[in-house]
This record gives structure tokens, sequence and C-alpha cells, in this order.
């Protein structure tokens, strides 16, 4: 009799991966670095996704141009100095900024330490007319401070490119164990009929998982490469090191570009189909948009699952073993 010949690791992985033990490793890896990540994951979605309108939300937040309507000459920039700091003792001046426009009102800078005031002034009475940043403004600097930089400066920053570097890990481990099988593939690219409650969030998030995978990828890697811009440009000069003959043609720089380019979702420019507003720059920053909120939607489901499968069944023994206990 002959005996077949035991399948390979590769084999295995392509027939049955559920029994193979690198792949249930990765589960574990995949699950707990989704639970640890969770938040952070949630939090990046649902700002990028926001941020990708970012230019529409500060021309929204813009409050109208204010213009003089007072008698009399305009006042030099002296005089207005004198105005401003009559009515903010104790500060400087830093900065005086007229408009093109000379009736238009002027924005003053004023320090005392670390605190800055930055107010409109009428040009011609010395009024303090209020802040020249609105409060829209500030809410749009706000958000883009925490996507960037966790309201943490470069410490932030620092933080935030170990989150993007676990995303990564996140999304690598996820695509390897979606994996279920030659024999059952195609079923995992489409939501399945009549599927019970816990089966159909386990196939609703490897769905979203599998066609959003490319998205995610280009997330979390551009955004590694924003917050330690350093490290790849060190990595395109080792790889190819700059000199006159490719200057400007480095393969490296292309490609830090298109991260970079990417990341926000704003394609248009140069040698891009999209140049400029208009249908095509929208329907792009809809896709991102919407591509952006798909991490949120894996959190979603994630902890629909875990919830399901670990903490659900725990919290019904525990209450069967209380309900046992005698009174």
């Amino acid at each position: 009799m002959i005996r077949a010949s035991p399948l390979t690791v590769w084999q295995r992985w392509v027939r049955q991966p559920q029994k193979i033990w690198l792949r249930r490793a990765l589960f574990q890896v995949h699950l707990w670095s989704g639970i640890a990540l969770g938040l952070y994951v949630l939090l990046m979605s649902t700002t990028g996704s926001v941020l990708v309108y970012s230019n529409e939300l500060y021309r929204a937040a813009t409050p109208p141009l204010i213009f003089s309507n007072y008698p009399g000459p305009r006042l030099t920039d002296g005089q207005l100095s004198e105005a401003a700091l009559r009515l903010y003792p104790g500060y400087e001046i830093s900065r005086i900024t007229r408009a093109r426009n000379r009736d238009q009102a002027v924005d003053v800078w004023l320090r005392r330490g670390r605190e800055i005031q930055y107010r409109l002034f009428d040009p011609r009475s010395g009024v303090d007319l209020g802040s020249s940043i609105s409060g829209g403004i500030r809410l749009v600097s706000r958000l883009i401070d925490l996507h960037d930089n966790l309201f943490g400066g470069e410490t932030g920053r620092t933080v935030n490119g170990v989150g993007a570097l676990a995303t990564l890990v996140l999304t690598l481990t996820g695509f390897a164990i979606w994996w279920p099988g030659i024999k059952t593939w195609r079923r995992s690219l489409v939501l399945g009929r009549g599927l019970g409650w816990n089966r159909l969030i386990w196939n609703l998030h490897s769905v979203i998982g599998f066609w959003s995978f490319g998205f995610i990828l280009l997330f979390a890697v551009s955004g590694i490469y924003l917050c330690f811009p350093e490290v790849f440009q060190g990595v395109a000069d080792r790889l190819e090191p700059p000199s006159a003959a490719n200057q400007g043609l480095r393969i490296g720089d292309g490609v830090i570009y298109w991260l970079a380019f990417l990341h926000f979702g704003r394609v248009n420019g140069i040698g891009i189909p999209c140049d400029g507003p208009g249908v095509c720059d929208q329907t792009t920053k809809a896709i991102w948009a919407l591509f952006g909120l798909v991490p949120a939607a894996m959190f979603a489901t994630g902890a629909m699952m875990w919830w399901n499968r670990v903490l659900q069944p725990r919290s019904r023994k525990v209450r069967r073993l209380n309900t046992a206990e005698p009174q």
C-alpha cells in the first residue's frame, strides 16, 4: 500500500489554514492588538475621514471680511499699536498685518510671555473688532493637531507613528488569517445569506477587511511615513544614493511623494487626472472619506465578535455560577 506523503506547511495553508499553528498564533496577535488599538483606530479613522475635507471646513469656518466705515484718515502702525496696547496692557506687539484693501480690518498679534492674542482692529478708529481666528477655524486646527500629534507635539507625533506601525501589523495579520482555504475562499468575498448573528458579524468583518485591504494598508504605511519621514528618506538614500545623474529621477523619491500625496485623498495636480476642484476631485475625496471610515467599521465588528465569542459566554457562566450558589 502506497502512503501519501505528508503535506507541506504551504500545502496545508492553502487547503486548511485553520489547523496550522502559525495561523492560530497570528489570530491571537490580531485579536489582542485589535483590542489594544481599538480606540486609537477609531479615533484616527473618524478624524481622518473628516479631515479629507479640511480645506472645505476652513473655508466654511472663515468669517466674512470686515471693512471700516469710519470717516477720517487711516491710522499708522504706530497709532494702531498704541490703541491695541491701551486695551491689552502688559502685552507687546509681535505682528501687524494689513490686507491689500487698506480699509479691511488689520490683523494684530499681541504677546505676553507664552500667551498670544490674535485681534482685528479697525484701520481708521482703532476699535477692537474681535478675534482674527474664528472658533470654527480653531476647532478645525485642533482636529488636525489631534489627528497628527494627539495634542502632544513631537512626542505625540512619535506615539502616532508607533500606533500607525501597530495598525500595519494589525492589517497584515488580518489579511493572513482572512484566507479560509482554497475550497471556500470565494465565499469570503461576499456576505452570505441566512447567517446567524454571530456568523453574520464574522462574515461582515471578513468581507469589509478584504475589499478595503489596499486602502487600509495605504493609510497605515503613509501614516508611518508622515510620522517618521527621515527613516523613509534614509532608506531611499541608502538604496539609491543621490547624485547629479539621478536628481529628480529616483524611484524612492517617487514612492515617498505618492505616499504623502495619497494619504490625504486630495488627488489633483500636475500629471494626475483630477486637475483642480471639480467632480473628479470631489469624487476622490468621497472615496477616501468612505474608506477612511472602514477601520472604524472593522473596530466595531471586531468588538462585537469579541463580545459574542469571549465576553458574553463568560458573563453567562458567571451568572450561572451565581445562580447555582446556595442561598
